[in-house]
């Protein structure tokens, strides 16, 4: 009998999905989709919330809507990309290692007059800063939280994570693994991850069989890692 056929993987990364048309809206992230409306206190606002609930996607959806650049906390060294004029958006603002840093954007962005939208996964009178003048900062803007997602934007969100790897998955099938995994959007990105890589690797379509020989495996963890950051102490957020 020949052996069976494996598929190689190659390492294509994939890129986030950030159209605006693909933004569900619900009850757990209506407030922070109101406060897009409104002009904000001191021209900042702060989107806050768990891992993978939204908050980049509804920062970049703002950001194109306003023509504002966009930084990221995780890679920011210096100010060279910071707008003259318009609006800022730092996305994981909470992952700015470098305190100076931090404050001296938002002194600049008021003295440039940057409307800026922050994202973090608390608010940022919860980041363990020790600069008083940014704890100062941090205190006064005005935080929107993102809540956790309900069961039926769960599934809508499973339904298409698959989509958008055309991934074809009986609806059966996809209640069962909302029962089976994490009930948070990141646990979701990384089974779907996780199950078409399996599947290509086996050749074989996602049925309940196949998703349960990934759910038993040792491999497949679905706990989250430690944010580094300005919100490391609040693990739990």
């Amino acid at each position: 009998m020949p052996p069976e056929s494996v598929q190689m993987l190659l390492p294509f990364p994939r890129a986030p999905n950030f159209d605006p048309r693909d933004f569900v809206p619900a009850a757990s992230n209506q407030a922070a989709l109101a406060w897009l409306d409104v002009d904000w206190p001191d021209r900042r606002l702060a989107l806050w919330g768990p891992g993978g609930s939204g908050k980049s996607h509804l920062l970049h959806v703002w950001a194109e809507r306003v023509g504002a650049r966009v930084l990221a906390g995780s890679s920011l060294r210096d100010l060279d990309g910071m707008p003259e004029t318009g609006g800022l958006a730092l996305d994981d603002a909470d992952t700015v290692v470098a305190e100076p840093l931090l404050l001296h954007l938002l002194n600049t962005a008021r003295d440039r007059g940057l409307c800026v939208l922050l994202s973090g996964h608390t608010a940022p009178s919860r980041w363990h800063v020790r600069l008083p003048d940014l704890s100062s900062r941090l205190r006064a803007i005005t935080a929107a939280e993102i809540r956790p997602p309900s069961d039926d934007l769960l599934a809508v969100l499973l339904a298409r994570l698959l989509a958008d790897r055309q991934l074809s998955v009986a609806q059966p099938v996809q209640d069962w693994l909302l029962t089976q995994i994490d009930r948070t959007p990141d646990a979701l990105r990384q089974a779907v991850a996780r199950l078409d890589d399996l599947s290509l690797t086996a050749g074989k379509p996602i049925t309940r069989s196949l998703a349960a020989k990934l759910i038993r495996s040792e491999e497949f963890s679905l706990l989250a890692g430690g944010v580094s950051g300005l919100s490391r102490g609040d693990p739990s957020s």
